[in-house]
């Protein structure tokens, strides 16, 4: 079970229309394919998502940190030497996205080569997961109907709405026509990413108290200690750190600090294994967990769901596991399927997925 090569395939597949943000937008997937390859011959995979304008990765920095830091580090280490090869990938700052794909593929390869499912090895709790599907920053008309369709076609009834990048008014009219459309049944949420200063966002959570709002994630930007704490102690809705709380210490900081009431997981930047240190923090700690996603395409999206699937703790919340039906279309030879408001983890060893050849020969970029 010795690592003899790790691969990092740049590759490109358009989005259907631009995926918006407070903090940015993004017209296509640009990622990275990372392949951890071991002396059995087995190959684990995982997905790298760039997000430069969160936590300033990009799909050429990705490559060249693990195919001239990570991967000279890491060969020659076994599957099972996860302590190690932390300790090596933690060695150099930051790049979360390539660190969590390496480790994701590296967990893929181990599943593979013991012949079980990485759901089974992370916990086992269940085999599927209930969806959240994210809308935003389109007139109230066409939120509305993306909704209904959403919901009518998959039978998602959770929403996260984005807001933060408009004027508050915009954004509160916006929630009030989703919950006036969707009726009391359907639960809406939203995430603001670092967009609102703390006086917006509490106007416009006051604006919004009749909607039944069930979380606020990241109103306002991450490092701002003061104003963060002073909103999450002034609203009912219950805080959601995001970007702010990428690592064990800022998880510690965010709810002993009284900045945070839940914590949002996300595979895409903290892999297997350190999410499931924070998971494990926050459960010690008292703090419900959310299954966050990071704009991943349909092989992030298989590892949100085998984690989140795993954990007690985690599966009780609708995960954000409906982003890759955005995209143009994927490297999955099997493409995944949302049925009943549902996601189900892949059956079969790993992360029960394979990387169509000819779809991946099609969008490499290099």
């Amino acid at each position: 079970m010795k690592i003899v090569a790790i691969e990092a395939v740049p590759f490109t597949i358009p989005y259907r229309k631009p995926l918006r943000f407070a903090s940015g937008e993004v017209h296509e997937a640009d990622h990275v394919l990372v392949r951890v390859h071991t002396d059995d011959g087995v190959v684990g995979v995982a997905e790298a998502p760039p997000r430069p304008y969160t936590y300033g990765e990009t799909q050429a920095s990705i490559r060249a940190v693990i195919d001239q830091i990570f991967a000279p580090e890491l060969v020659g280490l076994s599957l099972l030497e996860r302590e190690v090869v932390h300790a090596r990938l933690d060695r150099t700052v930051g790049n979360p996205a390539a660190k969590s794909a390496v480790d994701m593929a590296c967990w893929d390869a181990l599943g593979r080569t013991l012949d079980l499912p990485v759901t089974q090895l992370l916990g086992g709790y269940s085999d599927r997961m209930r969806v959240s599907h994210m809308v935003g920053f389109a007139p109230d008309g066409a939120m509305v109907a993306e909704a209904e369709r959403v919901r009518d076609t998959y039978g998602i009834t959770t929403f996260k709405v984005k807001v933060g990048r408009r004027p508050v008014s915009v954004d509160v009219g916006a929630c009030r026509a989703l919950r006036e459309a969707l009726g009391p049944d359907v639960e809406l949420y939203v995430d603001g990413n670092r967009g609102w200063t703390p006086s917006e966002a509490a106007r416009a959570l006051h604006a919004m108290a009749d909607l039944d709002l069930t979380l606020s994630e990241e109103l306002c930007p991450a490092d701002d200690v003061l104003g963060r704490r002073w909103l999450t102690a002034r609203t009912t809705v219950p805080t959601v750190a995001d970007e702010s709380a990428v690592t064990s210490g800022q998880v510690t900081r965010e709810l002993l600090d009284g900045a945070a009431t839940m914590i949002s997981i996300k595979t895409a930047r903290t892999g297997f294994t350190a999410s499931q240190r924070v998971l494990h923090q926050c459960e010690g700690l008292g703090s419900e967990v959310v299954m966050g996603n990071q704009i991943d395409g349909q092989i992030g999206t298989a590892c949100t769901v085998a984690f989140g699937a795993a954990h007690r703790h985690s599966a009780r919340r609708a995960g954000e596991l409906s982003n890759f039906l955005d995209m143009a279309d994927d490297l999955l030879a099997e493409p995944l399927e949302i049925h009943g408001g549902e996601l189900a983890v892949r059956p079969g060893p790993g992360l029960g997925i394979e990387i169509d050849p000819d779809k991946l020969a099609h969008y490499r970029t290099d």
